[in-house]
């Protein structure tokens, strides 16, 4: 009586991949060339099928907001290479990238805080507003 705490959907879909088991099991071991040759031609039609959706889905949102970065980059691109084809002989003849980011971390300017001394004994009196 054990069988009957479990959903009725799940006795079904747990008979279906036994018999869908017992099956694959059997038909291997009947004829395996034509099962070899029936998982190959199942194969490629789901990568057909997979590839031709994923053509006909292209308008997701990631997408659009990946080729617009792209776009984006390539205009960049374009725009300091134009600016000064200069800059890029000067930059091989300093170093690497880690020396330039060693660089710009020793440039960059502290930070003037001040601490303000208040008066930490004196407690507050919350009554008096």
């Amino acid at each position: 009586m054990a069988f009957l705490k479990y959903r009725t959907s799940t006795i079904v879909v747990a008979g279906l991949i036994i018999l869908a088991l017992l099956g694959i099991f059997t038909k291997f071991t009947t004829n395996p060339a034509e099962f070899i040759q029936n998982i190959f031609v199942f194969a490629v039609i789901g990568l057909i099928i997979f590839f031709v959706v994923r053509k006909f889905s292209n308008s997701s949102p990631q997408k659009r907001e990946q080729r617009a970065f792209l776009k984006a980059a390539k205009r960049s691109k374009k725009r300091l290479q134009h600016k000064g084809g200069e800059t890029n002989i000067k930059g091989s003849a300093l170093g690497t990238l880690s020396t330039l980011k060693k660089t710009k971390a020793k440039k960059k300017p502290p930070a003037h805080l001040t601490v303000i001394d208040g008066k930490k004994g004196k407690k507050k009196n919350r009554a008096s507003f």
